[in-house]
């Protein structure tokens, strides 16, 4: 029974991580980077699987190894780091959560004609009501287990039908004619940035994975949360190759749900809309979820009242899309925080890896430590470069 219920914590960690990843942003940004890369952008997709995983393989390991959430083990690190990368991740987080909410009210337009905002409204209630039951962790778990099954299903149902070029997406996969090496620390920063890093190793240490003997496990739900994104990820790029091969062109104003459209007609339509509503809704749930177990170290009562405090982050989020429509300015200044977020995140985590006081005897992986450097720097150097490209149009 016991195994029963570590399976079910550790496969709810995998997709809390997996749908926090797979929100409005994730659809777009494979669409458009498919359009624009063809059959190549495999080879993209395939480099930012093996970084997703370097990167999720460190943070998820010296958390539990560590027994401590990631800003805990920043202020170990450096006296008031934690302090600084939570400030930064509820930002990034509380500016992404209205665009999920956004999303969310886009989804129940194309299914049910509802006006986005009433849209919005619906889905925030939903989420609230996971974290309202008594055993919110579990609810929270089986929610992103079935809307991530959902997803998966409806999306290679539109792969199948758009009939996508397979051979040469596999030639290419391999032998890409083209890299984008933007397109690969972009993709790399929407699957494990901001939030979305500790989403699952939050929720595992939450549910008692933890310490030196449980790696094995957390090695398990890290790898298969990766790969369920990736999943997702790549039945996604093969609905879009299947409809840009026949020379159709996608609707800029919303690239994922003209492949829908192209491809499976009225029906594909109101299947986006659902992938879009769960895909939204899912974030929604993880980025409140791990934004706020960055404060609850803060103090006792943030701990103590934790599913308020979730709740009013999305109640806040959604007041403001209601009010204020899609924040631009708020969006362009957190896509540039998010790029910056993991670098000074996992490097803080990769320190930390080799401090005693922190991790103990446990002796951390070389090759993970090299790859996670590399990771790093890709990052910092997109981070940089987001931050001088968008900074200035805050002040247009």
């Amino acid at each position: 029974m016991k195994s029963t219920k570590n399976w079910s914590v550790l496969l709810g960690a995998a997709f809390l991580m997996a749908t926090s990843a797979v929100g409005p942003g994730f659809l777009t940004q494979t669409t458009v980077f498919t359009q624009k890369l063809g059959a190549s952008f495999g080879f993209v997709i395939l480099v930012s699987i093996v970084l997703d995983i370097v990167v999720q393989l460190n943070v998820w390991r010296v958390i539990a190894v560590s027994e401590k959430r990631a800003q805990e083990i920043a202020n170990l690190v450096l006296p008031g780091l934690g302090v600084f990368i939570s400030i930064l991740i509820v930002l990034g987080g509380f500016a992404f959560n209205i665009g999920n909410v956004g999303g969310a009210g886009l989804g129940f337009q194309v299914l049910l004609g509802l006006a986005p905002e009433t849209g919005a409204i619906v889905a925030a209630l939903m989420s609230i009501v996971i974290f309202l039951v008594r055993e919110a962790g579990k609810m929270m778990d089986r929610f992103a287990q079935v809307m991530g099954l959902l997803m998966i299903l409806l999306i290679i149902y539109v792969a199948a039908v758009s009939a996508p070029p397979l051979g040469e997406a596999a030639v290419k996969t391999v032998l890409p004619d083209q890299l984008d090496l933007m397109a690969i620390i972009t993709l790399v920063g929407g699957t494990v940035g901001g939030y979305i890093t500790f989403a699952g190793g939050h929720r595992l240490l939450d549910a008692g994975v933890r310490g030196e003997a449980a790696l094995p496990s957390v090695n398990a739900s890290a790898v298969s949360g990766i790969g369920i994104a990736s999943v997702i990820r790549v039945f996604l790029f093969l609905a879009t190759l299947g409809v840009v091969s026949k020379g159709l062109l996608l609707d800029e104003a919303n690239p994922p749900a003209s492949v829908f459209q192209l491809a499976a007609g009225a029906v594909g339509y109101k299947l986006f809309g659902l992938v879009m509503l769960a895909a939204a809704v899912t974030s929604i749930v993880g980025s409140a979820y791990t934004s706020v177990s960055f404060l609850k170290s803060f103090h006792p009562r943030i701990a103590q009242n934790e599913k308020w405090f979730i709740i009013g982050f999305i109640a806040i989020s959604t007041i403001i899309f209601v009010l204020i429509g899609k924040p631009v300015h708020l969006l362009i200044l957190a896509g540039s925080l998010n790029g910056l977020i993991l670098p000074i995140t996992l490097a803080t985590i990769l320190v930390a890896a080799y401090k005693t006081k922190i991790i103990g005897s446990y002796r951390h992986p070389v090759w993970l430590a090299v790859f996670g450097a590399i990771a790093v720097l890709m990052m910092a150097y997109m981070g940089g470069y987001t931050l001088v490209q968008q900074l200035p149009q805050l002040f247009e």
